[in-house]
């Protein structure tokens, strides 16, 4: 997916200028990396609308959206999201870096990973499905992020998984993850022993040892004892 964005340049930094620019309804942000081959290089200071902003990273493929950043003075511009700040309590956006991208160099980027389907092992066989890892590393051109990726595990039984080399090849994008790397499978549920609630019978205790054990004397001792002294 792609996106418009538009920006303005700032001179201003340091906290003072950052709430100045929140109290008239923008949010700084800074460009990073070049473009193409002797653009320079030297991180520039913008300031974007948060409404827009938050709309892109809540869009489908979000932080993997390729936005075209019209910046005013200093042309368009082919940028992803690097990183982005919220506020802790109200969730507003408090900060953004954008990294300018080549469209014709592959970058590396996670996508995250959609299930379909009900396993027959979940179905038919009583399991339990576990989603291990829900993102994958893959690697493409900045034009062809995929939004997400996804995965049948419809006939998924008891006991099997699938794996980064179990996804379906794609032209596009080539996975980065390990190969071996689970991402989803199928196992028996675990039985946890409940403890026993107040008032509910205990379970039956072992048989009592004869009474001869317990005493440890032998009947000859006993008789012994019973004699009279000299």
């Amino acid at each position: 997916m792609e996106a418009i964005l538009e920006a303005t340049t700032r001179t201003g930094r340091g906290k003072n200028e950052a709430r100045r620019l929140r109290a008239a309804g923008h949010v700084p942000a800074v460009i990073y990396g070049a473009q193409k081959a002797g653009d320079a290089i030297a991180p520039v200071q913008v300031a974007v609308n948060p409404k827009e902003m938050m709309r892109i990273l809540h869009s489908a493929s979000g932080v993997n959206t390729l936005i075209t950043l019209n910046v005013e003075g200093g042309g368009t511009q082919k940028v992803l999201v690097r990183e982005f700040q919220l506020d802790p309590i109200t969730q507003h956006l408090l900060h953004a870096d954008f990294y300018r991208v080549n469209l014709e160099r592959k970058i590396a980027v996670k996508v995250p990973v959609v299930l379909h389907g009900e396993p027959k092992g979940v179905k038919q066989q009583g399991g339990v499905l576990e989603f291990l890892h829900k993102e994958v590393e893959v690697e493409c051109l900045p034009t062809a992020i995929p939004e997400h990726i996804d995965i049948d595990v419809a006939e998924l039984e008891l006991g099997q998984a699938v794996y980064v080399r179990d996804l379906a090849a794609n032209a596009s994008w080539s996975p980065l993850s390990d190969a071996d790397l689970m991402l989803v499978h199928v196992v028996n549920v675990k039985v946890v022993a409940e403890p026993v609630a107040d008032g509910a019978a205990a379970p039956p205790a072992a048989a009592a040892e004869p009474e001869v054990m317990k005493k440890g004397k032998t009947d000859k001792e006993g008789d012994d004892k019973d004699k009279p002294k000299k």
